[in-house]
């Protein structure tokens, strides 16, 4: 399984690019979310999931793992497949789809194409719990720049916090202070760990 692609963008449309990574182009579908995040870069890391069918190895990519943990999410319900997701996250933004989710919106869920009321309702019934407990804890919904969150995480933890508590902790810094550096979020966690 792939976990990403970094290389150059040769080719890009709302619906899909093509990334060159070691000589190869790879073809990744992506979410107009994903597109308008890569807004006309020559070089981009894209995080990729796989699907493999009987007639075709998919990639569908996109511009950070919030994003990819949602889709994996959506497919994991039934009736709800890697296209249709993908649709999903192009007519709504990720926290657009899990308000939606966890306070039962079904007609926000059935406005987007190829989602009948029916399916609607199963994503809410399956992923109410799971989408509450991302946004508990601003894990997957968190900040525009998981850049930062990231990296002060890598460093807490290699300094030996728990990633949980330190999780936590640096959140609350960056919703605190959402301009800060990753020095100031490390040197602040520190005092409150």
């Amino acid at each position: 399984m792939y976990d990403f692609i970094r290389g150059t963008i040769i080719e890009r449309n709302p619906a899909s690019v093509v990334i060159e990574a070691g000589g190869v182009g790879y073809s990744v579908h992506i979410s107009l979310n994903t597109y308008t995040k890569l807004n006309k870069q020559p070089d981009a890391l894209i995080y990729v999931h796989q699907v493999v069918r009987e007639d075709a190895h998919l990639l569908f990519g996109f511009a950070d793992k919030t994003e990819r943990e949602l889709f994996r999410n959506l497919i994991s319900v039934n009736g709800v497949g890697a296209n249709t997701a993908i649709m999903m996250l192009s007519s709504l933004s990720p926290d657009e789809i899990a308000t939606a989710v966890t306070t039962e919106n079904v007609a926000v869920l059935k406005a987007v194409k190829g989602i009948g009321i029916k399916t609607a309702q199963r994503i809410i019934i399956d992923l109410k719990d799971k989408l509450a407990k991302f946004r508990e804890n601003d894990t997957i919904f968190a900040l525009p720049d998981n850049t930062i969150l990231n990296e002060s995480l890598s460093a807490l933890v290699m300094l030996g916090f728990v990633k949980r508590d330190a999780e936590k902790v640096v959140t609350k810094i960056l919703q605190e202070q959402p301009q800060t550096t990753v020095e100031s979020v490390i040197k602040q966690a520190l005092k409150r760990l």
